[in-house]
């Protein structure tokens, strides 16, 4: 009863599953993206969008987190303090480029989405250990 029916399968679907994926219109040989398409679950969505909002500040390892990094896969650190530089730096350049604060924080909790899965990914037991 508490397991997931909807499973994305690649990070693509994931994203869409979310609907941080933007909208589409096809006319002929003309492609216009619109809005995101606000698909699934907007409680998830919603959460992602607030935390993509701390990327504002600028990148660091707060005290509280260093004892919870320790015992992390060396790995799994480096690319949690790349997704931070780089999260952080594209929220300016966008933020610079004169983009609304909205549509900011939500190719920020797209790419978080991005950085989130190669975590999971990471962290997940190999097929062949089973």
């Amino acid at each position: 009863m508490g397991e997931i029916s909807h499973k994305p399968a690649t990070l693509d679907k994931l994203m869409a599953y979310l609907g941080l994926v933007p909208s589409e219109h096809l006319s002929g040989s003309k492609r216009r993206q619109g809005s995101i398409t606000k698909a699934g679950s907007p409680l998830a969505r919603r959460m992602l969008v607030e935390g993509a909002w701390t990327y504002r500040l600028p990148a660091r390892i707060s005290a509280q987190m260093k004892p919870r990094l320790a015992d992390l896969p060396r790995e799994v650190r480096d690319t949690a303090w790349k997704a931070q530089v780089r999260l952080c730096a594209r929220y300016r350049r966008l933020f610079a480029a004169s983009k609304r604060p909205q549509v900011v924080v939500t190719a920020i909790a797209r790419e978080m989405v991005g950085f989130a899965w190669a975590i999971a990914h990471m962290m997940a037991p190999s097929a062949a250990a089973a």
